[in-house]
């Protein structure tokens, strides 16, 4: 089960990485796609790490 669990961490450090990546790109004038759909991919992403991030602590501590 150690091996699921740093699975997950690893997910969940990619998607925050994305996350990171998006709100850098929110900074940049004039970049395409528009603010909006950057917006919308950075909480997708920030949402995908926090899930495997829980997923991870669970598999860490209770299994």
């Amino acid at each position: 089960m150690k091996s699921a669990a740093i699975m997950f961490f690893v997910l969940s450090a990619i998607f925050f990485m994305g996350t990171g990546k998006f709100v850098i790109d929110l900074t940049k004038p004039g970049v395409y796609p528009p603010k909006q759909i950057i917006k919308k991919r950075a909480a997708v992403c920030a949402s995908g790490g926090g899930i495997f991030l829980v997923l991870a602590l669970l598999f860490t501590y209770f299994f």
